[in-house]
């Protein structure tokens, strides 16, 4: 497997592509050309041109949760490329509208457009996408530090809710000796995610690439490094909207790689 990082907060120096504070990466497994969110604007298309990836060759898109710092780019995805050569998986509520006072905070693009334009499918079960590559659907919450946050508010049919980001979810790439975790906020916490690869497969956790959603070293980061120290993870490479003071605080325990636009990871 083959990870590119298109869209991150970060770039590397000397590399020149453009950064901003969304996500999207590009993965390939075999044949199956897969994208991992969209970022927040069309630089996912801009970045991947100066890479030398051809989009147009996608054969899935996964969203991994609604927020507009992984969906923005969905218009462009929508308006450049053959909508009927990939099909899009995500949780069903991904497409919520969601809302911060008069901020609208969600996906740019509708449930229903999604449909009318592309092959969507929504699980909240674990969805195989690719001979090694699993989307996880709704992640249970089994670790006690790690709950699920309120944020903003989501539309449904009663009117406007608190949202606790059921759909955040992630993909998981399995061989034959462990798992590694593929995120985009970690809202739904990245120990729980972790917890439930290893339920779903029944091997450890070797690595993790993505956003933590986590800014201050606290209670949770100190057992969040707690955890990830006792299931022997060695390879870390959070990003997105993870802090420099928790990057830090997980470097004193397990190293950390650096992540940027541009940056490749072969697995």
């Amino acid at each position: 497997m083959k990870l590119t990082v298109l869209v991150d907060n970060n770039t590397f120096i000397d590399k020149y592509f453009y950064g901003e504070p969304g996500l999207c990466f590009y993965i390939e497994d075999g044949t199956e050309k897969i994208l991992l969110d969209t970022g927040y604007s069309d630089l996912f298309i801009r970045n991947a041109k100066k890479l030398g990836i051809d989009l147009s060759a996608l054969t899935k898109v996964v969203i991994s949760h609604g927020h507009d710092d992984h969906t923005g780019g969905l218009p462009h995805l929508l308006e450049r490329f053959d909508t009927s050569s990939f099909q899009v998986i995500t949780h069903p509520d991904t497409f919520a509208e969601k809302r911060r006072g008069d901020l609208l905070t969600g996906s740019p693009v509708s449930e229903e457009t999604m449909r009318e334009k592309t092959s969507l499918h929504l699980s909240k079960d674990p969805v195989k996408i690719s001979d090694h590559i699993t989307f996880l659907g709704e992640i249970p919450i089994t670790q006690e530090f790690e709950q699920r946050p309120k944020m903003d508010t989501r539309k449904t049919p009663e009117g406007y809710v608190p949202d606790y980001i059921l759909e955040d979810s992630a993909l998981i790439y399995e061989t034959a000796s462990g798992v590694y975790v593929i995120t985009g906020c970690s809202h739904a916490g990245i120990c729980n995610m972790c917890a439930y690869a290893k339920e779903l497969t029944n091997k450890p956790i070797l690595g993790i690439i993505g956003g933590w959603h986590m800014k201050k070293v606290d209670e949770r980061a100190e057992k969040t490094i707690s955890y990830m120290k006792n299931e022997g993870i060695s390879e870390m490479y959070p990003c997105h909207c993870t802090s420099f003071a928790v990057k830090a605080a997980v470097h004193q325990e397990i190293p950390v790689h650096e992540v940027g636009v541009g940056l490749t990871v072969e697995w």
